[in-house]
């Protein structure tokens, strides 16, 4: 029986929360024996249901770490261990001597991955890590607009989304460097890192933008959400005039009451007739129209509360909902395992018991080590990635590649990839490529297209697979040209399953998965979240899906065929919550109306001249939250609040012990051009080819030692084409003949 990609990787986990302890059951699902180590009071989550789902086939065990005998046991599971993740800051794992090069000198081959609420190198990197504070500090929360004037509260903690994957990602490219040269290292990430990924499509500047460019999405941009008889809102991410109900609607109506309710309607995401559609589907029900639009390929999804995805058919047949019976729940049904691989993850046990695994013995070995080479000075150097992407979710993942040091070919089509309209978006998953533009549907592009998937050590792409076979990319007939490729897919909807090449969009899965719903607040009308999140989540879960391919495939010389998808990555995200015995969902936190917090100790308040954000956790902090506030009950803190200035009582909660930040504003220029996140590392700039100097979001890791590459702009269509089709092997003459018929085009063949 095939074993996991990571038989024989042996993690140690000391994180508490979301981030670190989900990147370890990643691993541990991948066949990783993961030991999580926690304190005598447990991890703070165990309380929460998400933790069972973060949790699940790890061993654990309660070490007191600040005493030395506690130390000293840790650092004997650290010296058989492959890869520590912990959640110190560095101030705290200098103090427990667990700091970065006191762990790799001890510990050579051991990975470390440090997920901080900040980056190491940042001014704020001791500062409490919760994403919450985290969001305010950094200007998450003024970039999305609400129900009220102000900075919301985000509901869905996308610092620890993003870290989840980052620290995985970055646990991955160490391994596959070490494999290499037979030395370990740092793999440092952060909630501030992983809150970043959504800003790569937002926080950039250009010397000389097109007006596209320039626009971006707008904060105040409202999305295609539409509401039916039945009160449920439907997100469209496809003008509908052309469906049969749709046009009866319209007959009704007549043009002058089209043009009478079109009048009505203003947005700048509308389509051609959104006011007359707004009033058509109020008369019939979601159920109705979304069988409409299914059967006519419409893409269409209802904005559902969150865990109404556990019931969805498609989500069980691809594996993204498994049943887990858990020692705290009994038979639960939980978020599963957002990607395959070969062999495919599996649950190997419910979360464990605090300490149930004292005195344990770890029946599993590293696997060896060996110097082949010299390994390059980015972690990923030498990986060759083929990128035949689309839109975001699938060209995200090889810029993250590209980061870590792959060579990766972006192949798009003559008329340019489908996002190139939308400029800023575009440019913010398209950074280290290099661009060749071919129509593969001219029968003399075949031959570049087998040259190219030969150079190829991975081929990514999001095309749907009708289309792809259409084109002849689809993996049995790649892997016809090149058998040890790793293929990796990115669908909408999983790679089985009635719904397998329907298409998707990020702003159906917000709907779907309940983050429409559970975002915009108890009782307000579902809300998109310009952050696009879902794409992300998608796109970052298709890299760990890759790189444990290429982890395969370089130990067993083979090629492999790996997948993820939107609505894999989308489910995992409501992971907060799961399916108990008897058919209810598990109690998770809910939004306000007013779009400030789930609780009095977890939100932002409005001061007298501007907002503070405030996670009390314990029960010392919210008296002190009390204190400071001068009452006597958490929900009074409030009104005392509005009357108070933002420094003097950020000033008073830091004194008193309150976890407590700003809620900045406007941060995009000083993020771009301040001195904390450039000497960090985070961002990168570089002369593009078309809009001059260039500013982009930069280092979402720090691996020490290793370098980022962070040095190459997005391509302008075509920009590398005549390059390229050298390296491969053609002559002058037929690259004049490919560009001249059209097969392809080539920005740099003058």
């Amino acid at each position: 029986m095939a074993t996991g990609v990571l038989e024989g990787i042996r993690v140690v986990e000391l994180a508490e929360g979301l981030a670190g302890p989900l990147a370890g059951r990643l691993l541990a699902e991948s066949g990783a024996e993961v030991i999580k180590v926690e304190s005598p009071e447990g991890d703070r989550a165990r309380s929460a249901a998400g933790f069972a789902t973060w949790n699940r086939s790890k061993r654990s065990v309660v070490l007191d770490i600040t005493s030395k005998s506690g130390l000293e046991q840790l650092g004997a599971l650290l010296q058989d261990a492959d890869v520590l993740i912990h959640s110190f800051t560095p101030a705290q794992a200098a103090g427990l001597g667990l700091d970065d090069a006191s762990l790799t000198a001890k510990y050579p081959e051991l990975v470390v991955s440090g997920i901080a609420g900040y980056p190491q190198r940042h001014d704020d990197r001791d500062r409490v890590a919760e994403d919450t504070l985290v969001m305010a500090r950094m200007g998450l929360m003024d970039e999305q607009r609400g129900y009220r004037d102000g900075p919301i509260y985000l509901r869905i903690p996308l610092g620890s989304w993003g870290a989840v994957y980052l620290a995985t990602i970055g646990i991955l490219s160490r391994l596959i460097h070490r494999g290499k040269v037979g030395r370990g290292g740092v793999a440092n990430t952060s909630l501030f890192q992983g809150a970043l990924i959504p800003m790569t499509m937002h926080w950039a500047t250009a010397e000389t933008p097109s007006p596209s460019f320039a626009m971006g999405l707008p904060k105040d941009g409202t999305a295609t959400l539409f509401e039916c008889a039945d009160g449920v809102w439907i997100h469209l991410m496809g003008v509908p005039d052309n469906v049969p109900m749709m046009k009866k609607c319209f007959e009704e109506f007549g043009p002058e009451k089209i043009a009478e309710y079109n009048a009505t309607f203003k947005s700048s995401m509308a389509y051609p007739n959104s006011g007359a559609n707004r009033a058509a589907m109020k008369l019939y029900s979601s159920k109705d129209w979304l069988n409409e639009f299914w059967t006519h390929d419409v893409p269409a999804q209802a904005a559902m509360p969150m865990g109404e995805i556990f019931f969805d058919e498609q989500a069980r047949i691809n594996g993204y909902v498994i049943d887990v019976e858990d020692p705290q729940f009994g038979k639960t049904q939980q978020a599963g395992i957002p990607y395959m691989t070969e062999p495919a993850p599996k649950v190997t046990s419910a979360a464990p018991r605090l300490n149930e695994h004292a005195g344990g013995t770890w029946s599993n070995k590293p696997r060896a080590k060996n110097s082949k080479s010299a390994g390059g000075n980015a972690p990923l150097a030498g990986l060759k990635v083929l990128d035949f992407g689309n839109f975001l979710a699938g060209p995200l993942a090889p810029m993250l590649m590209a980061d870590l040091g792959a060579d990766v070919i972006k192949l798009e089509t003559t008329t340019g990839d489908q996002m190139r309209f939308v400029e800023r978006v575009f440019a913010g998953c398209q950074r280290g490529k290099r661009d060749i533009a071919v129509d593969l549907k001219k029968p003399e592009s075949r031959e570049i297209l087998e040259r190219i998937v030969k150079w190829a050590d991975v081929v990514h792409h999001n095309i749907r697979m009708p289309a792809a076979i259409k084109l002849g990319i689809d993996e049995p007939t790649l892997r016809k040209i090149n058998p040890t490729m790793v293929y990796c897919h990115t669908s909408s909807y999983g790679p089985i399953g009635p719904r397998k090449d329907w298409p998707g969009y990020d702003q159906l899965f917000q709907s779907s998965c309940g983050w429409e719903y559970e975002g915009a607040g108890e009782g307000n009308q579902p809300m998109w979240h310009r952050f696009g999140m879902m794409d992300h989540q998608c796109a970052m879960a298709s890299v760990v899906a890759t790189l444990l391919g290429v982890m395969r495939r370089d130990e067993t010389g083979e090629g492999q065929t790996v997948s993820a998808s939107l609505l894999g990555a989308a489910l995992l995200t409501t992971s907060e919550t799961l399916v108990l015995p008897d058919g209810k969902l598990a109690p998770y936190p809910r939004l306000d109306n007013r779009q400030t917090g789930v609780s009095p100790t977890d939100r932002i308040y409005q001061l007298s001249d501007g907002w503070i954000a405030v996670v009390a956790r314990t029960t010392d902090q919210m008296d002190a939250l009390c204190r400071v506030a001068g009452v006597t009950t958490l929900e009074a803190v409030e009104a005392t609040f509005i009357g108070r200035t933002c420094a003097s009582t950020l000033t008073e909660l830091e004194k008193a012990g309150v976890p407590c930040e700003p809620v900045r504003l406007d941060q995009t220029q000083e993020f771009l051009f301040g001195n904390a996140t450039t000497s960090a590392g985070l961002v990168a700039s570089y002369d593009h080819l078309a809009y001059g100097a260039m500013r982009q979001v930069g280092g979402l890791w720090d691996f020490g030692d290793l370098d980022l590459k962070l040095d190459t702009p997005p391509p302008v269509l075509g920009q590398n084409s005549a390059a390229i089709l050298r390296e491969l092997g053609f002559d002058e003459s037929s690259i004049k003949g490919f560009a001249e018929s059209g097969a392809v085009v080539a920005a740099d063949l003058a």
